[in-house]
């Protein structure tokens, strides 16, 4: 099991992620341009389908990967004799946790090759952030997620989340703020049955 520090983002991962098909689209664009500019088809394709495939990295690609690491490690896991009373699947992080023997593991969206294996007394905060914003019928959210301290190092990991901003009364806010709740008492309950 990682046991070390957390580290929410792998830096060469996430540049790898994003510059890698940038400098073949570019690459790709100045050969059919510059070299095969007097074969249209090919210069054509040299320009299209490195942003084609380019595009489809960025979209799915990052999902393929780190559902593929988040299945490997749930294997691993298990075979530790780690037990998943409850995983919850936020956008870019997971959270499993073994209520028995007070243990957490996470798994990170950017930092999918690695995972981390805590006790719950390595938590010294848990709590739900509502996102609330605004005043009067102003007032809403446009995220909802809960989040951990771990040895001084925050993480978020939503329940909700929107590229608008829905009232507080909002079934899908109240929803994410019953779901970031359920967590922190699950971690509560875990840290309680061990300390």
């Amino acid at each position: 099991m990682e046991t070390q520090n957390i580290k929410k983002i792998h830096v060469l991962y996430l540049l790898c992620y994003i510059l890698v098909p940038i400098a073949l689209i570019v690459l790709c664009g100045w050969l059919g341009a510059v070299v095969y500019s007097a074969q249209g088809s090919l210069a054509s394709m040299l320009m299209v389908v490195p942003t084609v495939l380019s595009f489809l990295w960025w979209t799915f690609g990052g999902r393929w990967i780190y559902h593929r690491k988040k299945a490997s490690v749930e294997k691993k896991l298990e075979e530790e004799g780690f037990t998943r009373n409850h995983t919850f699947i936020g956008g870019g992080c997971t959270v499993m946790v073994d209520v028995n023997r007070g243990q957490v593991a996470l798994v990170f969206f950017w930092n999918p090759f690695d995972y981390f294996v805590f006790p719950v007394s390595r938590i010294s905060k848990a709590w739900v952030d509502d996102g609330r914003h605004g005043i009067g019928f102003m007032e809403g959210s446009s995220r909802v997620s809960f989040l951990l301290l771990v040895d001084d190092v925050k993480v978020r990991v939503n329940t909700f989340t929107s590229n608008k901003r829905w009232r507080m009364d909002s079934k899908y806010i109240l929803t994410g703020i019953s779901k970031a709740d359920m967590m922190v008492k699950v971690l509560e309950a875990a840290g309680a049955k061990v300390g």
